[in-house]
C-alpha cells in the first residue's frame, strides 16, 4: 500500500504509466546482446586464475583464432587509465588496461576473438599464461599487520590514501571524554556485487575509411567513457562514437571505462569486423567492480539527558587490488554523511583506503551513505537499549527541527530543506498500525533507519574542490518541432529509472504538449549533449531535470511570444493547453502549437529580439546539493531455533522534494529497499585466507526474490529544493541507504541477548543461530 500525494498538479506530479515499459516487456528494446552486426565476432577474455602473480609471458602459439591480444599486446597499444576521484595523498591515481602483475582473480589480462564466443572460449583455454605467484593478502587485517607483503614495492605501505575529516580528532576526544555516555561498536558492512540483470557488454566496430570507432555498451556514462576511451586509445574524441540505447540496470558498476571495452576497440581496430564480448554472470561477480567493505571503530557520545554531543569512527576501506575510478570516494562519503539528520557538538572520522587481492570496490547505489547509516543508526540503537529510552524517542529528542534548516553539518554538509523529525514520526505511526502477529513461536521487533541523503553530484565546484574529475552540470536542449512534437535531447542515459516518462513529464507540463508528442533522446554521444558525470549519484532529476525545466521555461516564452503576434494579445493573457496556443478567458481564439512552430522556424511572427527556431538549450549547474531524507522501518520475525530472519512488514516516509511521477519514485525506493534487504540479510563476495573468489555463480551469490521481499508501504513528503528549478532531489539511491540499518535495528530488537552483537552484515541465518548459541 502506498500513500497518495495530496495533488497532482498537470503533468508534474501525476501518476503517469512509464512510456517505456511497454517496449521493454514485450521484448523489443535494444540491449547490447540484441546488437547483430554483419561479420562480427565475439571475444572471450583472458583472466588472471591467481589473487597475485607476475606476468612472465604468453604463449598463444596453440590458439586458433583470428587475433589474440596478449598482456604484451595490450601494454603496448594503451595508456593508463585515469582515476577519477583522487583524493590529498593518494599513492595511485592511474592504472593501466592490463598490468604486468595480476593482483585479483579475474583480473583481465587479454582477449580472444573467433567467429563464436564458444571457439573464442576454447581458443582462450589453449593460451598457456606464464605466471609466477606471488603471496595474496586476503583482507586488510593481512595488508596492514607489520611485515605484509606490498603490493607495490616502492610504496612501502598498502595503504592507497588516509585522510581525517569533520573535526579534528583531539577536538571529538575532548567532548568524548567529557560525555555521561559512550556507545562503542566495532561495525562491519561487508563486500558485497552489484548484480544488474544486464551483466556488462560492449560491442565495438572500426570504420577504417573514416577513422571512426563506434562502440556500444551498457554504461551509465556514454560521454564519460568516450572521453576516457579516447585517452587510453590516443584518438581523437570526435572519432569515437558511445552508444547506450536500453540498460538493464547499472547501479554504479557500470559508470566507468573498463578494461573489456578497451579490449573489444583494439580488437576491432586490428580486425576491422565488429567484436563482441558479453559478460557471463560468473565473470560478473569475479571480476567487474563490487562495492561496500569498510570496518568502522565507532562511538557514541551523550550527556546524562540523552542529548548526542559526539560521533566518531575509524574507517578502514578495503579497496580491492586497485583504486577503482572513484577510488577511496565511498569512504569520504560515508565520513562526510556520518552525522545523518541529528545535531552534535563534533563528529569526526580518519579513514584509511587499504590494498588487498580482491577485485576494485568503487560506486555501488548508496555511495558511501549506506555504511554511514548503518554504523550510526546501529549506534543509535544501542545508546537506547543501554539508557532504557524509546528508539524513536531518543531520535526526536536529538534531530534537527524544519526551522533549523539550512544547516552545516560538522562534516561541511549544507543541508537544505526538510522536516526530519515529522517523517520519523510518520513512520512510527504506520508501523503502530499494523495488525497483530501470530505467537508462531518466533522473536519479533521493530527497527526504525534515519538518514539524509547527498543528491545531486554537484555544483562543478564542490567536484573540482574535492577532486572529483567530473563536471557537476548538465546539459539540455529541449525544441518544438515544426510538427508540434517537442524533443529533448539530455546528455544523461537510463537503466531503468523511467526518464523516458519523467524528463517528457517536466517539458510537456510547461509547454501544454500531450505526453505522448514529447520524444527523448539519451544515450548516444553523436545526438546528445555534453554530460561527463551521466546517470549516477542521484543527479538525473535533479541536474538534467534541472536544465530540462530551465530551457522548457524559457521555450514557453518564447512560444507565447511568436503565438501573440500570430493571435493579436498580450503574451502575458496566453495559455497553453493540449498542444494550443489559447487566449485566456476566451479560449475559442487558439492557434495550434504546430502552426506557431512552423512559422518560427521560418522566422515569421518573431518578436523584437527573437532568432528563427524554436529551440532552447540550458546548462545546469546547481548552486548547491540537495539532501533527500528518509525514515525506514522494518518489523522482523526471527526463529530462535534455525536464526532465519524474515522481514515481514516494511514503511518509508521519503522526501525527494517534487516528486514528478510518484509512481516511479515509489519503483525507485522499493527497489532500493529490495537491495538493502539482500545486503542485511544475504548478499556477500566471499574469499578464502588464500584470496580466492568463493561467490562464482548465484548458487554461492544469495540474492532476495519475491518470497523474501515484503510489500513495502511508502509515504511521502515535499520540501522543494531551493537549488534545482522544478524543486527536485535525488531518489535513485534512497531505498538502499537505510534498509540494513532498519533491519538489523529490528533484529536487535527482536533479540536483545544479543543486540550487542548485531554489528556485522549479513545477518545470516548461520551468523543469528551461532550469536544465539554463544548468549546461552
Amino acid at each position: 500500500m502506498t500513500e497518495q500525494l495530496a495533488r497532482p498538479r498537470s503533468l508534474v506530479g501525476a501518476r503517469v504509466r512509464r512510456r517505456e515499459d511497454r517496449r521493454l516487456l514485450t521484448g523489443a528494446g535494444t540491449f547490447v546482446d540484441d546488437l547483430s552486426l554483419p561479420g562480427m565476432l565475439h571475444a572471450a577474455v583472458l583472466r588472471s586464475p591467481l589473487p597475485h602473480a607476475r606476468i612472465a609471458g604468453a604463449d598463444a602459439s596453440r590458439a586458433e583464432a583470428p587475433l589474440v591480444l596478449t598482456p604484451a599486446d595490450v601494454a603496448r597499444s594503451t595508456r593508463e587509465v585515469r582515476c577519477i576521484w583522487v583524493l590529498p595523498g593518494q599513492r595511485q591515481t592511474t592504472y593501466p588496461v592490463v598490468a604486468d602483475v595480476a593482483r585479483y582473480v579475474g583480473e583481465p589480462l587479454g582477449l580472444v576473438v573467433a567467429e563464436t564466443r564458444a571457439a573464442a572460449e576454447d581458443a582462450a583455454e589453449l593460451v598457456e599464461l606464464d605466471l609466477d605467484p606471488l603471496p595474496a593478502l586476503a583482507d586488510p587485517d593481512q595488508a596492514l599487520a607489520e611485515g605484509a607483503p606490498l603490493l607495490h614495492a616502492d610504496w612501502g605501505t598498502n595503504v592507497v590514501v588516509e585522510m581525517e575529516i569533520g573535526d579534528p580528532a583531539d577536538a571529538v576526544e575532548d567532548v568524548i571524554a567529557g560525555a555521561a555516555h559512550v556507545v562503542e561498536r566495532r561495525l562491519r558492512i561487508q563486500r558485497v556485487t552489484h548484480c544488474p540483470i544486464e551483466p556488462r557488454g560492449a560491442v565495438a566496430h572500426w570504420e577504417a575509411a573514416t577513422g571512426t570507432l563506434t562502440l556500444w555498451s551498457s554504461t551509465q556514462s556514454p560521454h564519460h567513457l568516450r572521453e576516457m576511451l579516447a585517452e587510453v586509445l590516443t584518438l581523437p574524441a570526435e572519432s569515437i562514437r558511445v552508444i547506450a540505447r536500453d540498460v538493464g540496470g547499472g547501479f554504479g558498476q557500470k559508470e566507468h571505462l573498463y578494461p573489456e571495452e578497451v579490449l573489444v576497440s583494439l580488437a576491432t581496430m586490428r580486425l576491422g569486423a565488429p567484436v563482441k564480448w558479453i559478460e557471463d554472470r560468473s565473470e560478473s561477480l569475479l571480476s567487474a567492480v563490487q562495492g561496500r567493505d569498510h570496518l568502522h571503530d565507532a562511538r557514541l557520545a551523550l550527556d546524562a539527558d540523552g542529548r548526542f554531543l559526539a560521533l566518531h569512527s575509524r574507517i578502514v576501506s578495503n579497496v580491492g587490488a586497485r583504486p577503482s575510478n572513484v577510488g577511496a570516494g565511498p569512504a569520504l562519503v560515508s565520513s562526510g554523511m556520518l552525522p545523518g539528520p541529528y545535531a552534535f557538538e563534533a563528529v569526526g572520522t580518519t579513514f584509511r583506503a587499504v590494498l588487498t587481492n580482491r577485485p576494485p570496490t568503487g560506486a555501488y547505489r548508496g555511495f558511501g551513505m549506506q555504511q554511514a547509516a548503518w554504523v550510526r543508526e546501529r549506534l543509535v540503537d544501542e545508546a537506547a537499549r543501554e539508557l532504557g529510552v524509546d528508539p524513536v524517542e531518543l531520535r526526536l529528542r536529538n534531530m534537527l527541527r524544519p526551522e533549523q534548516l539550512p544547516y552545516l553539518t560538522r562534516t561541511s554538509q549544507q543541508y537544505d530543506s526538510g522536516d526530519y523529525p515529522r517523517a520519523l514520526e510518520r513512520t512510527a505511526e504506520l508501523m503502530r498500525a499494523a495488525p497483530p502477529r501470530p505467537d508462531d513461536g518466533r522473536r519479533r521487533g521493530v527497527g526504525f533507519a534515519s538518514y539524509v541523503e547527498f543528491t545531486g553530484l554537484g555544483p562543478t565546484a564542490a567536484n573540482q574542490a574535492v577532486g572529483f574529475h567530473l563536471s557537476g552540470y548538465d546539459t539540455a536542449v529541449v525544441r518544438v518541432e515544426t510538427d508540434g512534437t517537442l524533443t529533448i535531447a539530455t546528455g544523461t542515459s537510463a537503466q531503468g529509472q523511467g526518464h523516458e516518462t519523467t524528463f517528457a513529464q517536466l517539458a510537456a507540463d510547461r509547454l501544454g504538449v500531450p505526453l505522448e508528442r514529447v520524444r527523448v533522446l539519451a544515450g548516444d554521444t553523436a545526438t546528445t549533449p555534453f554530460g561527463s558525470a551521466g546517470a549516477i549519484a542521484s543527479r538525473s532529476m535533479t541536474v538534467a531535470g534541472g536544465a530540462i525545466v530551465r530551457a522548457s521555461e524559457r521555450l514557453r516564452d518564447k512560444v507565447l511570444r511568436v503565438a501573440a503576434n500570430l493571435l493579436e494579445a498580450s503574451a502575458a493573457d496566453l495559455v497553453l493547453a493540449d498542444g494550443e496556443v489559447r487566449v485566456r478567458g476566451a479560449e475559442w481564439r487558439s492557434v495550434p502549437l504546430a502552426d506557431v512552430a512552423s512559422r518560427a522556424w521560418l522566422g515569421w511572427d518573431l518578436a523584437d529580439g527573437d532568432s528563427p527556431g524554436l529551440e532552447e538549450r540550458d546548462v545546469h549547474d546547481p548552486a548547491g546539493i540537495s539532501y533527500s531524507y528518509a525514515t525506514h522501518a522494518a518489523a522482523v520475525a526471527v526463529d530462535p531455533e534455525t536464526g532465519e530472519v524474515e522481514v515481514e512488514r516494511y514503511a518509508v516516509v521519503h522526501d525527494c522534494g517534487t516528486a514528478v511521477n510518484p509512481t516511479v519514485v515509489e519503483g525507485q525506493i522499493e527497489g532500493g529497499v529490495a537491495q538493502g534487504l539482500g545486503i542485511a540479510l544475504l548478499e556477500e563476495s566471499a574469499f578464502d585466507a588464500d584470496g580466492m573468489p568463493l561467490c562464482a555463480t548465484l548458487m554461492d551469490y544469495l540474492l532476495p526474490t519475491s518470497d523474501t521481499v515484503p510489500d513495502i508501504e511508502v509515504a511521502h513528503q515535499e520540501s522543494p529544493s531551493p537549488f534545482v528549478p522544478g524543486g527536485m532531489k535525488g531518489v535513485g539511491e534512497g531505498g538502499t541507504i537505510g534498509a540494513p540499518a532498519a533491519i538489523g535495528n529490528a533484529v536487535a530488537a527482536a533479540l536483545p541477548e544479543i543486540a550487542e552483537h548485531i554489528t556485522e552484515t549479513p545477518l545470516s541465518p548461520a551468523r543469528i543461530w551461532a550469536l544465539l548459541r554463544e548468549t546461552r
